[in-house]
């Protein structure tokens, strides 16, 4: 069980953030500008998102001594970040890249892309461990401002979303987790470790 979970717990992830972003962009985009839109009082008004811009204290940062004890959680987020920043970054492309596609076409692209990144990742990442794989789901919250569930739900519907959060659970994940730094003591030093590997302190 042990060697499962380290295998497929961080791939599992991997899938939700990073799915159908290669196959979209094989499609041909039709001419004209899409955006996602809601109905508020029976009119339609634009969705955009907007990343938050955070400004940072310089007690943001971390103190030595909090290097020195927590050298094992530094060096996961040191290796999930750059997996969840790649997350944000194809899940932004997709957003826009799936409006562009059919219903069916759209389904059937993240179906192929599901596939094709476990093929791709499953390798790099299969000697990830367990703990790594929580960080991930924290980072994922971190980056995109959405827990892992919620961007199943609202790539694949609320019935894969409960799929994936049930085999979540098996391996000892929950795609629900959120990241909260602000009423979290892990969560603000996981957002501090990031903070300080960004501005190049550690």
């Amino acid at each position: 069980m042990a060697s499962t979970i380290k295998t497929y717990g961080p791939v599992l992830f991997l899938l939700l953030l990073l799915a159908a972003g290669p196959a979209a962009a094989q499609q041909e985009p039709p001419k004209g500008h899409y955006t996602f839109a809601t109905v508020l009082d029976g009119d339609t008004i634009p969705l955009i998102r907007i990343r938050e811009v955070n400004v940072y204290a310089s007690g943001m940062l971390l103190t030595q001594k909090e290097i020195n004890n927590n050298k094992k959680l530094i060096r996961n987020v040191r290796l999930m970040l750059p997996y969840a920043q790649e997350g944000r970054r194809r899940l932004d492309a997709l957003e826009y890249e799936i409006a562009l596609l059919p219903k069916k076409q759209r389904r059937e692209a993240i179906k192929l892309a599901e596939k094709q990144l476990l093929a791709d990742y499953k390798d790099e990442i299969s000697n990830y461990t367990f703990s790594q794989g929580l960080v991930l789901i924290k980072l994922i919250d971190r980056e995109t401002n959405r827990t892992a569930y919620k961007i199943v739900g609202e790539l694949r519907g609320s019935l894969r979303a409960g799929l994936y959060q049930t085999l979540a659970k098996l391996f000892g994940y929950n795609l629900k987790d959120a990241f909260d730094p602000q009423h979290d003591a892990k969560d603000d030093l996981i957002d501090r470790i990031c903070i300080s590997i960004e501005r190049g302190q550690i």
